[in-house]
């Protein structure tokens, strides 16, 4: 099944979060809309796992809601309380029924990482598709404390590197869903044109 965006109808400030049902029924990260796990409860009865892809605060504001509601594992890079699993470069996770590729991708957080399948790819903040600095391939913010925009240009090459030619759809952690099918790029190519767009060394926001 095709990933649900459980935070579309957000009022506030939040990362998406996608719920992925399938052989492992996934969450995506969690974001910070009050009421997340009433909508995932909506669509699903049970949640076997929540990946994230990092933890800032926008992606795991209502982790605790939705880990009390349906007890999934937690699968994470960096240390959590509740933490189930530690997941590091190169391994593999079922998302849905997709297996996807765990790439390390820091630079917008140390604990970033990006979830590489071989249909979809979950970029979490790295690369988004447009962000209001940028509205078709657009990178990660690098300007606050702990980020680092040389760290994130590598990984954007990383995960160029290891993003198969297969790959039709890019889900970010904000703005839209790009689908190949509904574009004139391919996914390749978006993060691509957000890699050149990096690698400027520009501001990306006027006030930075």
């Amino acid at each position: 099944m095709e990933p649900i965006t459980v935070t579309a109808d957000a009022e506030a400030f939040t990362c998406n979060a996608y719920l992925v049902p399938g052989e492992a029924t996934t969450l995506v990260d969690a974001g910070t809309m009050p009421g997340v796990a009433d909508v995932v409860a909506e669509h699903v009865d049970d949640l076997d796992r929540v990946v994230l892809t990092h933890q800032h605060h926008d992606h795991v504001g209502e982790l605790d809601a939705v880990l009390d509601r349906f007890e999934p594992r937690l699968l994470a890079a960096a240390d959590h309380p509740r933490r189930d699993v530690a997941i590091r470069d190169g391994d593999e996770v079922l998302v849905g029924s997709e297996p996807c590729t765990v790439v390390e991708t820091p630079g917008h957080a140390d604990d970033h990482v990006s979830l590489v399948g071989e249909e979809r790819v979950y970029t979490g903040d790295v690369v988004v598709y447009n962000d209001g600095a940028f509205d078709d391939g657009s990178f990660g913010r690098t300007d606050m404390a702990g980020q680092s925009r040389e760290r994130l240009i590598e990984s954007l090459h990383d995960l160029l590197e290891r993003l198969p030619d297969t790959v039709e759809a890019m889900y970010p952690g904000h703005g839209d869903v790009y689908r190949a099918s509904e574009g004139d790029d391919t996914v390749r190519e978006v993060i691509e044109r957000a890699t050149e767009r990096a690698e400027r060394r520009e501001p990306k926001y006027p006030e930075e």
